[in-house]
């Protein structure tokens, strides 16, 4: 039984992740962590440095600026932990990955195995397509994210750019320059709207021909069950490191 302290306990993911863990055998909640601390199944304190309970991992659900309080008990604790929150920015990446030296890691921008899936078929097409067509972003998400591109987006780009030899630009802003696309970038559009939970779209355009990769997660319960799954996964007793959803999956 693999026992997890839940961080953002009483956010919106915490409480999917609740329903996602309410219906498995093999893992339990023993304890969470959040601002507000009402609960009727487990004891959810303010701070991790509250918590009171053994257990075997940590998920984390919360908020970026948390992060360093996150990854200083994951090493004093040497426990494992999920960190399937968004938005930070490349001191934060580069604390998640020095912390992975100490302790074990599983840091991915996209908790769901079809988006892992799409970003190794993008690969692919690169390696088919070569430098002939042009290639185009496009993410969709509800009206309250905050960061744009979305992390995953930036997860997609960063797997493409591991099949192409040349250095390439990201484009985030087309219209504050008027000049000709180069082949050298990759454009990223955010979209921001309504309750879309998530969708993202990489386009591949050439000459009279367009191929386009697409995603559609149609609830937030498809991430909370990728975190849920990679919290068992890490509580293996995995040693210090950083682990993906490729190690997962493989």
């Amino acid at each position: 039984m693999t026992r997890i302290i839940l961080c953002g306990a009483n956010g919106k993911m915490g409480r999917v992740i609740q329903s996602v863990v309410s219906a498995r055998e093999n893992c339990k909640i023993v304890a969470g962590v959040d601002f507000n601390t009402e609960s009727i199944s487990f004891p959810i304190y303010k701070s991790l440095a509250d918590v009171t309970e053994e257990a075997d991992v940590i998920i984390d659900f919360s908020n970026p600026a948390l992060l360093e309080n996150l990854l200083n008990y994951s090493i004093n604790k040497n426990m494992p932990v999920v960190i399937a929150t968004t938005g930070y920015d490349e001191d934060q990446k580069k604390m998640i990955e020095d912390a992975s030296k100490k302790a074990p890691v599983f840091f991915t921008y996209n908790m769901s195995v079809g988006i892992n899936l799409l970003a190794n078929l993008a690969k692919k097409a690169v390696s088919v397509l070569g430098g002939d067509f042009d290639i185009e972003i496009v993410e969709k998400h509800h009206n309250q994210k905050i960061d744009a591109p979305s992390g995953t987006a930036l997860m997609l780009a960063d797997a493409i750019c591991e099949e192409i030899e040349k250095p390439m630009n990201y484009e985030y802003d087309r219209h504050s320059k008027r000049e000709k696309r180069t082949k050298d970038e990759i454009g990223l559009h955010a979209i921001r709207g309504g309750t879309i939970v998530g969708e993202h779209d990489i386009i591949f355009a050439g000459r009279d021909e367009i191929i386009t990769l697409s995603h559609s997660a149609r609830s937030k319960e498809i991430f909370a069950v990728g975190a849920v799954n990679a919290a068992v996964f890490m509580a293996d007793n995995k040693a210090p490191g950083m682990y993906t959803m490729k190690e997962m999956i493989d």
